[in-house]
């Protein structure tokens, strides 16, 4: 790491800690009842929350995998679904510490070194299966924009959401189709560039990625994904004994990842929280349980991230020791 690569990772972790004072200061926290409070969450409560967070581990999993099935040579090995999982879980994990899409990326990367194409499949891979996430919500920002700008409530954004979600849908096979004709159109008047950007932008439109089958399934995981992230999200509240609506949380959502993509402190952190507090209050949450709902929040899903990264690294471990003596018929391939 260079000199200056060092001071701008201090500024970052610098920045966080100041947003994070400064959000305990505006939100007129009591750390001492923050701590009370995250002290006296169940086991059933953080149970719950771990179940949710193993969901959406298992959903980020699935479209990374589906992505890769897609593009994958033949002569490429295939992660089993315990190795996909305990990388993404490793990636969720790491990205406390770095921006999530980074991270992500990172861990699988890393982990598909020894399965051919590590920098295609796990960044690339990545890239893809966090795109599609981002490209879903920004469908439901709509509907928590139009809920805001006419001061609207639970049922506005509830049926916002489904027209954009169903607007989303729709548009999936027009898009691919539209895609495609405008790579053959391209590739047709030129030949495969040498620069490599432009030659992985040529490659992508080869690969069976541009399919409008593949593509929906990936939307509709996304979906998936935001609706366990609200739950997870009015999980936090209720385990710290707190009541926000869950329409409110769906509305804030989009907000934060939206935050979270400008990545200027490690794992988003005080950047997501001041995000989400913000928006929270904009729909109708008081600013002080807003603030204390971010800060507990962000412990207890950090905390579930390293109980799921570590259980799904053991039994990772286990399959790899215990993968001689299996026949490779029962092998999850």
């Amino acid at each position: 790491m260079t000199v200056r690569r060092a001071l701008l990772a201090v500024a970052s972790a610098a920045l966080g800690i100041l947003l994070i004072a400064l959000l305990i200061k505006v939100g007129r926290l009591d750390l001492r009842v923050t701590a009370q409070q995250l002290r006296s969450v169940s086991l059933i409560a953080f149970g719950k929350l771990v179940a949710l967070n193993v969901l959406l581990v298992y959903l980020s999993s699935e479209k990374w995998r589906s992505i890769d099935a897609a593009w994958r040579r033949s002569s490429d090995s295939v992660p089993s679904r315990t190795t996909s999982f305990a990388l993404t879980s490793a990636g969720l994990a790491l990205g406390m510490f770095l921006p999530v899409q980074i991270a992500m990326a990172t861990a699988r990367t890393l982990g598909t070194y020894f399965h051919g194409r590590p920098l295609k499949r796990g960044t690339g891979g990545t890239l893809l299966e966090q795109g599609f996430d981002l490209l879903t919500v920004a469908f439901l920002a709509v509907a928590s924009w139009a809920t805001w700008l006419y001061s609207g409530g639970a049922l506005m954004w509830t049926l916002s959401a489904v027209a954009m979600t169903t607007l989303a849908l729709l548009a999936v096979s027009p898009s691919i189709r539209l895609i495609r004709w405008l790579a053959a159109f391209y590739n047709a008047r030129t030949a495969a560039p040498r620069n490599r950007i432009l030659l992985s932008f040529w490659e992508l439109q080869h690969s069976g990625v541009l399919n409008a089958r593949l593509a929906l399934r990936l939307v509709i995981l996304s979906v998936a994904r935001f609706c366990v992230t609200v739950l997870m999200s009015v999980q936090t509240a209720q385990a710290i004994g707190l009541h926000i609506p869950p329409w409110q949380m769906a509305a804030s959502i989009p907000v934060v990842v939206f935050a979270s993509v400008i990545a200027l402190t490690p794992g988003g952190i005080g950047v997501n929280e001041l995000a989400a507090v913000t928006a929270l209050k904009i729909f109708g949450t008081p600013l002080a349980i807003a603030a204390q709902w971010a800060i507990a929040n962000r412990v207890l899903v950090a905390a579930s991230y390293i109980v799921i990264a570590a259980g799904a690294a053991a039994i990772l471990a286990a399959e790899r020791i215990m993968a001689p003596r299996t026949p490779d018929a029962l092998r999850d391939y």
